[in-house]
Order: structure tokens, then sequence, then C-alpha cells
């Protein structure tokens, strides 16, 4: 079990570490680099634009100027843009973490398709996140990692099953946001059991960041610049909402946190907000039917069978 005390403000020492955060341009993935980077840790930042990408390193090294941050484009939703990156991350040292964080929080009004004829959301969300983390478990090994995947609380309240997980047909932006995380969490802890099953030394965890917002983060030049009245609806939110900061606190806990179990899942104590700690996920992200379907249908749609797993089921076959 993990401890119960964790000070989201005095991260251990992770000098030495190595950690991968993927939409690191802005909000989560933003200030879980920021926090990983000011406890000592090399971060690789990723994200889909360049100058983005270099905006936000410089925004990190302006907070904490000897912190050891590389860039690296990646773009989740393109299959060819994950392996690239993978390609490169492969041609260094091990990796102790991998953050799945980028994502589409605000789907397009009608179904939109990748350049790979994936439904866009769920591409972006968990599809790509899948062949990232099966194409850089070969670090991950080597570092006796861990890989993070972010949920959302909207799982517990909006349970869509995602018996078609591109939704080829009844597509409404919500609906593409909280299947795609109910994909993204079942995913999580099916790697979890199937590494476990194959022994392999990384582990599997999700977080999820309660009801972060815009409005109530702090302003930071080109990362986040809320308008006024941006500022105004999250103060009158404000019992029920959180800085991305404060958003990131879960994320990173799971991501570091030597007690942290694989298969565990976390997020704010007060579920929208609060410290981070060990949480209760929705009943349906736990359906191993539903999580194998998955997995299933990722490894068919990516072309990518994660390689210590595949080697085992051979074994097993003998």
């Amino acid at each position: 079990m993990a401890r119960d005390r964790w000070d989201p403000m005095q991260l251990p020492d992770l000098s030495g570490k190595r950690y991968l955060v993927t939409g690191s341009t802005a909000g989560l993935g933003f200030f879980s680099s920021l926090q990983l980077a000011g406890a000592g840790a090399h971060v690789l930042m990723t994200g889909r634009h360049p100058k983005r990408l270099a905006t936000a390193r410089a925004a990190v090294i302006r907070q904490v100027p000897d912190a050891e941050v590389d860039t690296l484009l990646l773009d989740t939703s393109n299959l060819g843009s994950v392996r690239a990156a993978a390609a490169t991350v492969r041609g260094r040292a091990g990796l102790h973490g991998l953050l799945l964080n980028a994502g589409v929080v605000h789907p397009p009004r009608h179904r939109t398709t990748t350049a790979d004829g994936h439904e866009l959301v769920f591409a972006t969300n968990a599809l790509g996140h899948y062949a990232l983390a099966g194409e850089l478990l070969l670090p991950l090994a080597a570092g006796r990692g861990r890989m993070v995947w972010v949920g959302s609380m909207s799982t517990s309240l909006w349970p869509y099953d995602p018996v078609d997980p591109e939704l080829e047909s009844g597509y409404t932006p919500w609906r593409a946001y909280v299947q795609s995380k109910v994909a993204t969490t079942a995913l999580g802890f099916e790697a979890d059991r199937r590494l476990r099953a194959a022994n392999v030394p990384i582990a599997s965890l999700v977080a999820h960041p309660g009801y972060s917002v815009g409005g109530r983060t702090r302003g930071i030049a080109g990362i986040n610049a809320p308008s006024r009245r941006q500022r105004f609806f999250g103060n009158l939110q404000a019992p029920i909402t959180q800085s991305k900061e404060h958003g990131a606190w879960p994320l990173v806990r799971a991501l570091v946190d030597p007690d942290a179990e694989s298969g565990s899942f976390w997020g704010p104590s007060r579920v929208v907000g609060g410290e981070p700690r060990r949480a209760s996920p929705a009943k349906i992200t736990r359906d191993e039917d539903i999580a194998g379907g998955l997995w299933n249908y990722c490894e068919h749609a990516t072309g990518i069978e994660w390689p210590y797993l595949k080697a085992s089921r051979k074994r097993r076959r003998r």
C-alpha cells in the first residue's frame, strides 16, 4: 500500500531518473514536466508543434534553471509519428517513466478522422498511447520503469461502453471523450494484468486530474493565459474545480511514488480536487472482457504487438 502522507510540493529526489511526458506544451503535461524537472528528473517533453515545445521548455528552464529538459516531436494521433518518436527514444538511455497524458479535451462537433483513418479522439487519447507504450517497452524494462495512463472522473458519471470505440455511428463530442477515457483507463489496467502475467518488470497505473481548469491556473507566458471571462467562471466554480498545476499532482504521484503499486488508480482526495490519493475507478474500466476487447482492437488497428507479451504468448503455446 502507498503511504497515506505525500507532499506534492516536496517530491523525492529524482536525480538520474528519466521520464517522457506526452502533450507537454500546456496544461497537465506542462505542469507534470515542471514538477518532475523541479525534483531533478531528466524530462523528455513531447508535443506536435516545434515552436510550442521550445516555448514550453523555455518556461520550465525559467523556473528551474538547472533543469535537464529535452524536447521531441510526437503526435499521438499519427501512428507514423509515434513510431518515429519511439525509435528516437529507444536510441537513448533507459526510461524510468512514461506519462501518457496527451489528449483531445474538446472534441470536434462532427466525427473527424486522422491520416491513418481512425476517429480523432480515440486515436489521440487511447490508440496512440497504446502504440507508444508498446514501442517503448524495451527502454522501460531497462529502467524497471512504469507507465501512467490518464483517465477522467467522467467515466464514473457517464460510463459509456466502448462497443464501437471509433464511433462509426452515434458520434457526439461528449461520448467520444468519455469513451476514449474509458478505453484509456481500461487499457492501463489491462496492461498491468498482461505485464504481470509475462513477468515484465514494468508497472502500469492510471491517474485522473479531477476537474482542473485553466481559469484557476496561474498565468505563464506561452503556456497559460486565461481571459477575464475564464478567470471569472473559474472563480465561480472554485468549490468544484482546481488548477491544472494541482491536477498534475495525482499524475506525478502515480509516476514517481515508490510505494504506488502497479494496477492502482489515483486521483484528487475530493474527486474534483485536493491532495493526490489512491482512488476507486469506475466499474466499467475494471471489466476484463471490455478491456480485453479493447486491447485486441488496438493491437489490430495499430499493427503493434507489445514485444514481451508476444514472446510470452508464444511460450505458452508450446
